[in-house]
């Protein structure tokens, strides 16, 4: 099993969740979280602006998809969330050692 997370810009999140309503997914999380990545670099160069140094607002999508599966599932994250602008986000894929259902969680 795979856990793959995305971290996107918010209007890209329902989007994603949209495609993945019909792929074959264990489970998913979503949340909202703060972060920079590449694009702190970009803010710098304002650094009078009231963003400098700030971090930006993006959802966190985390998906648990079987093995065979994960390629097409992260295919579809990839294709509905690239814009090809800055800050689109990032895809982490991690394997899942060891899942234990039925804890009536």
């Amino acid at each position: 099993m795979k856990q793959v997370v995305a971290i996107v810009k918010p209007f890209l999140a329902e989007r994603i969740l949209d495609a993945l309503r019909r792929a074959p997914l264990e489970a998913v999380h979503v949340r909202e979280v703060k972060g920079m990545g590449r694009q702190k670099n970009y803010l710098n160069e304002y650094a009078e602006s009231e963003y400098a140094e700030a971090f930006l607002p993006k959802v966190e999508i985390t998906a648990w998809v079987e093995d065979a599966r994960s390629e097409e599932v992260i295919r579809q994250m990839v294709e509905t969330a690239r814009t090809g602008r800055m800050g689109d986000g990032k895809i982490f894929v991690m394997s899942a050692e060891h899942v234990e259902a039925g804890l009536g969680l």
